[in-house]
């Protein structure tokens, strides 16, 4: 099924760029905030928030596909998060050959104050916009973030 379409003027087109090139700025900017005070680069800090996601362990080779990250950036990166406390690797139960890598229990939780501040303005700025508002809100959102999601993950274009 494909979605409709409508026209977009060049306007609108410069307009929405401009506002992601600026969300984008400051949420780079916010996590790298977050990441100097957990004692992490940015690309530790949202590696780390990736493997939180995935709900389970993975494989080195399985955070450089959802990362982009080579290999070789993969593991500095997990032994950097190893170093402090945050992930650990496991041998696979499945097939020893395998390692894993599985966040420390509590891990994430240490730093959940960090976050509590993003939640409240997130809170704040959804209360005013209506139901029906948020649900299309939240669809530009999801589009935008299977686009990015591609990009990295399969070196696509550029969004």
């Amino acid at each position: 099924m494909t979605e409709k379409t409508y026209p977009v003027t060049e306007e609108e087109l410069f307009r929405f760029a401009e506002l992601g090139r600026a969300g984008s700025t400051f949420t780079v900017l916010r996590h790298a905030r977050i990441a100097e005070r957990m004692g992490l680069s940015g690309t530790d800090h949202k590696t780390f928030d990736l493997v939180i996601q995935s709900g389970g362990p993975l494989t080195a080779g399985r955070i450089a596909e959802l990362t982009g990250l080579s290999t070789g950036a993969v593991t500095g990166v997990i032994d950097r998060l190893e170093k402090v406390g945050l992930v650990r690797r496991v041998r696979d139960p499945e097939d020893r050959r395998k390692v894993l890598v599985e966040v420390v229990p509590g891990a994430a939780e240490r730093f959940a104050p960090l976050f509590e501040s993003a939640f409240d303005a997130l809170r704040e700025t959804l209360a005013q916009f209506s139901p029906a508002e948020r649900k299309a809100i939240e669809r530009y959102q999801n589009v935008i973030l299977e686009q990015l999601r591609a990009e990295v993950m399969h070196n696509s274009r550029p969004a």
